[in-house]
């Protein structure tokens, strides 16, 4: 997702800065909605520089928060994120502090205990601070939040320089509440309002302060409240709560008595907490889900769950993950499609909401400063003030050439499963629109492949899931020259149209059924042709504007199986390949193998290893049959997750040489946690068991399954097939594996083929 400019010497477009990385210190991510928070070990935001910081739509609405006793730092003891990311928890206790310089300690360590509970609900970030006094005598405290909101667009605090700003003004609005207030330039006000009790002793524009007196073994608490909100001003300044924002969450509103009077801050707290834990339970209510022989395979595959289920935000047309935090946490079309597909098995309703959303959203004239044609589908949206003024060029951006074919194909796989028909005629208009789009803009040349060239130089150069400047190259080091044809592209649009096809059918047009069986397959035959390169064994990652191969060994190529583009007889050079000692490092396959010549283990790109890319590769070697190699793949992201807190596989990592007794090296901004990369384990599980549902045949079937070492039994719960529910348990004896139904509703067939 980072762009870079075309020159190698100059600074990368819309680049992360990454004067410091983001894994040098342990960082906490919430989000709820259209907010997250990127908040330090203590709960705290702004100690130190860094991406720290409460953000809504794209803005990050609070800067600063750093907790203080007696003018000092608590003492950290422990910081966790809960198990379903519902809240952070954090247990703090005081240093030795000395009230004056004349006295011996006068509070010694470890003697008062801070217990701080923090959680994002409907654009707020409530933030409960509990003290317990373990002394045996009368303590009086003085503890002090100091707090401010830059209102920065997230492109800013990625490191965008802009030359002008909105106006920023504070002022102390109640007894208890703090407002910030942020007039931007393009007509929205956007507000931070901090509200605190009880009421602080002394409140200033960036900081309150308390007194606390503690009996032994009494208990206080400190509340706070972060609100964010927007209202758009719009042209003629009127103004307008919410417009144009679609995915806006009202603050939780303060509860009142009978008499009218509020309960209290700490009221208001317990009920939102309450309402949040609901929220998150029946999100994950009848989802189907995994436990197996290896708590640590259970712990990743419960963080995967919770990180999914954390990401997804409700549209006006169902959920949606958002990418990933904190860089893109907004929709992706690319990314939301293919953590769709990774977990269709566990809960349909995602890719049944990115189905509706990208249809809504797609494009339906020609807009070359958003990169957009009739019938494409959306790349990115953002709702900060740099998009909406076309500093950068993301408000509704369509720079990406694989998201549209991905859309058609993620649809027929859907129907496949689900036997949707409803939402499949709901959106079929946008699927035909897909397809007339396909074959008349993405196909610039009419050469049977499709290809992209940025239409704005504010766009995004390279538009395909690897879109830095320098990932599309020739085998001597050369920057390919558009219009590019990238390997993948080609195998995505053969699949959309053998399911498009399928589901044209459905819809009564044998005509265009038969179109599009015959093109898939002149596709295919072309691809072959143009792609494989029998001297590498593998397929060119690219052709440029010339029809040359970038003939470079490249991760691309496992998404050619991935769809099945490739021919039977390629698919076994294609994984030696993969798999070989440059491809694979042993936590996983490289996005270019060593020895190419832009290989760089360090790069975003071009060496290092992503879950998610490894996940279809996984799935493109089980789909031809090489179950071991798949299970292989599996092992290593499993061996990596194991390295990482919480099990937690990131956005990506570096591919350097698997070593012994040492984990796999950090990428120094990846996010964590993203989308994708969640969904990567259970199409890992999926891929080895050879796992497909199928609505029309009412069948469940295992092709020729397998399990990898670490596993020896899998028991899946409540997997559904129409009207059928099924627990299933999974058993490896050897290189054996057997599938036995622990509980059964309804008439699905279960198969077991060897």
């Amino acid at each position: 997702m980072v762009a870079t400019a075309p020159d190698d010497e100059t600074l990368p477009q819309y680049h992360i800065e990454a004067q410091t990385s983001l894994v040098e210190r342990q960082l906490r991510s919430l989000k709820h909605g259209d907010a997250f928070a990127v908040l330090d070990s203590y709960g705290d935001i702004g100690v130190f520089p860094g991406p720290e910081g409460l953000y809504f739509q794209d803005t990050r609405f609070l800067s600063r928060l750093e907790l203080t006793v007696e003018g000092q730092r608590p003492m950290l003891l422990g910081s966790v994120v809960q198990d379903d990311n519902g809240a952070l928890s954090v247990d703090l206790t005081t240093p030795d502090i000395r009230l004056d310089a004349g006295d011996e300690t006068s509070i010694p360590r470890e003697i008062i205990a801070l217990e701080r509970t923090k959680f994002l609900f409907r654009g707020t970030c409530y933030d409960r601070i509990g003290l317990r006094n373990y002394d045996t005598k009368p303590r009086h405290l003085r503890v002090a939040l100091s707090f401010d909101a830059d209102f920065r667009d997230l492109f800013e605090v990625r490191g965008s320089d802009r030359a002008h700003r909105g106006k920023r003004r504070v002022e102390v609005t109640a007894e208890n509440e703090v407002t910030y207030r942020y007039d931007g330039l393009d007509g929205r006000l956007r507000t931070t309002r901090l509200r605190f009790g009880p009421k602080p002793v002394r409140l200033e524009a960036h900081r309150a302060e308390f007194e606390v007196r503690l009996k032994p073994g009494d208990r206080a608490s400190i509340f706070v409240r972060a609100i964010c909100d927007t209202v758009d001003h719009g042209r003629d300044g009127a103004a307008v709560v919410g417009s144009a924002l679609p995915f806006t969450h009202a603050a939780y509103p303060s509860p009142r008595r009978e008499d009218g009077h509020p309960k209290g801050e700490g009221m208001t707290f317990a009920l939102a907490y309450r309402d949040a834990r609901r929220d998150l339970r029946k999100a994950t209510a009848n989802i189907t889900t995994i436990e197996s022989s290896n708590d640590q395979f259970n712990e990743a595959a419960c963080r995967a769950t919770a990180d999914l289920y954390m990401l997804l935000s409700r549209t006006p047309n169902g959920v949606y993950p958002y990418a990933g935090i904190p860089w893109y946490s907004t929709v992706f079309g690319r990314d939301g499609i293919i953590t769709a597909m990774m977990t269709l098995w566990i809960d349909p309703e995602i890719a049944k909401g990115v189905l509706r959303h990208l249809a809504a959203t797609q494009a339906t004239t020609v807009d070359p400063a958003a990169d957009a044609q009739p019938g494409k589908v959306l790349h990115e949206t953002r709702n900060g003030e740099m998009a909406i003024l076309g500093e950068v060029p993301f408000r509704l951006y369509y720079g990406t050439i694989d998201a549209t074919p991905l859309f058609v194909m993620l649809a027929g796989q859907y129907y496949e499963q689900t036997g949707d028909l409803a939402t499949i005629a709901a959106i079929w208009p946008n699927i035909l629109a897909a397809l007339t789009w396909i074959d008349e803009y993405g196909d610039r040349d009419k050469d049977g492949f499709v290809e992209y060239a940025r239409e704005t130089e504010k766009g995004l150069a390279n538009q395909g899931w690897k879109d830095s400047h320098d990932s599309i190259f020739h085998a001597d080091g050369r920057m390919a020259q558009g219009p590019i044809a990238l390997c993948e592209v080609q195998g995505y649009v053969y699949a959309a149209k053998k399911g498009a096809a399928k589901l044209a059918a459905l819809m009564g047009d044998d005509i265009l059924s038969e179109r599009l069986k015959g093109e898939a397959e002149r596709l295919r035959k072309a691809f072959d042709e143009a792609f494989y390169l029998p001297e590498l064994g593998t397929y060119a990652l690219a052709l440029d504007g010339e029809k040359r191969p970038c003939a470079v060994r490249s991760s691309n190529a496992g998404h050619a199986l991935f769809t099945g583009i490739a021919y039977p007889e390629r698919a076994s050079s294609v994984a030696a390949v993969l798999m070989s000692k440059d491809g694979f490092n042993g936590w996983g396959v490289r996005t270019i193998a060593v020895g190419e010549a832009r290989y760089n283990p360090m790069s975003y790109h071009n060496g290092s290893i992503w879950p998610h890319d490894n996940a279809m590769i996984a799935l493109g070697l089980a789909r031809y049959g090489l179950k071991a190699e798949a299970a292989r793949v599996f092992e290593g992201q499993h061996g990596a997750s194991l390295y990482q807190e919480g099990r937690r596989l990131p956005e990506l990592f570096c591919g350097f040489i698997q070593r012994k007794q040492r984990g796999p090296t950090n990428y120094p901004v990846a996010c964590s946690p993203q989308a994708w990369a969640a969904a990567a384990p259970f199409a890992f599980l999926a891929a080895c068991l050879g796992l497909e549902l199928r609505h029309d045949r009412n069948r469940i079937r295992f092709r020729d399954p397998i399990l990898p070492a670490f596993l020896d039994d899998v028991l899946i719960r409540n997997l559904k097939l129409g009207d059928s529910r099924v627990d299933l348990l999974i058993h490896r004896h050897g290189s054996d594996v057997t599938v036995n139904v622990v509980r059964r509703t309804g008439h699905a067939q279960v198969v077991l083929l060897k």
